[in-house]
C-alpha cells in the first residue's frame, strides 16, 4: 500500500478551517466528511469552500450551474 504524502497533500489542500487535524490526510478527511453527509473542501471552488457549506446539495448546485463536471 502506498504511504500518504501529508506534506504534498497539505500544499494542495484548499481547506480554510485551520484547527483541522485531518489536513493532508485525505483518506481520513474524506471519511469524516462523508459521515457528516458532505464533501471535503477540495471538492469545491475556493469561494464556495470559504462558506463552509460543503453539503452534497451545494456541490450539485455549483457544478450544475457551471454546466460541467471537473
Amino acid at each position: 500500500m502506498a504511504q500518504c504524502n501529508i506534506e504534498k497533500n497539505k500544499s494542495r489542500c484548499n481547506c480554510t478551517y485551520e484547527p483541522c487535524g485531518r489536513k493532508g490526510v485525505c483518506c481520513e478527511c474524506i471519511q469524516y466528511h462523508w459521515r457528516m453527509g458532505e464533501f471535503p473542501a477540495c471538492f469545491f471552488p475556493n469561494d464556495i469552500e470559504k462558506t463552509y457549506d460543503r453539503s452534497i446539495e451545494t456541490f450539485i448546485k455549483i457544478y450544475q450551474k457551471k454546466g460541467r463536471w471537473r
